[in-house]
């Protein structure tokens, strides 16, 4: 009755990726900024330390997503304050610069996750490098 139980054995570290496992998480990283910033985020803190490759085009796909997300807030507070200043007549064209920013947001996207699947590296035209 005063048998101990052993203790818990040490987790393991995840196994690292292949080559093919590499290129795909690291074009995911790319793809799934078309949804946003959180696609990115995830693979990177779940596979940096498991695929060189993830690791940094997983961090530009971020770097460049965080961007994205800024750039849309920034459009956000310009079209209130144009529209508030035009009295409301700046809302018939305010959504033009929204789409635009979401429009190259995937188109390279895009086209990161083609170069990614095939194992090429991928920068971005911009992207503020706040992640290194």
């Amino acid at each position: 009755m005063t048998e101990q139980t052993p203790p818990p054995a040490a987790p393991q570290p995840a196994a690292p990726l292949t080559t093919a496992e590499d290129n795909q998480w690291a074009s995911f990283a790319h793809l799934g900024g078309i949804l946003g910033f959180l696609p990115s985020l995830i693979i990177w803190l779940v596979f940096k330390d498991r695929g060189s490759f993830t690791n940094v085009e997983a961090k530009e796909a971020l770097n460049f997503q965080i961007t994205v997300a800024i750039a849309q807030v920034a459009v956000f507070i310009v079209n209130a304050i144009l529209a508030f200043v035009t009295l409301g007549f700046w809302g018939l064209i305010s959504w033009i610069f929204p789409l635009a920013v979401w429009v190259i947001s995937l188109i390279w996207s895009i086209q990161g996750f083609l170069k990614a699947k095939d194992g090429n590296h991928y920068r971005y035209p911009f992207a503020l490098r706040l992640i290194k």
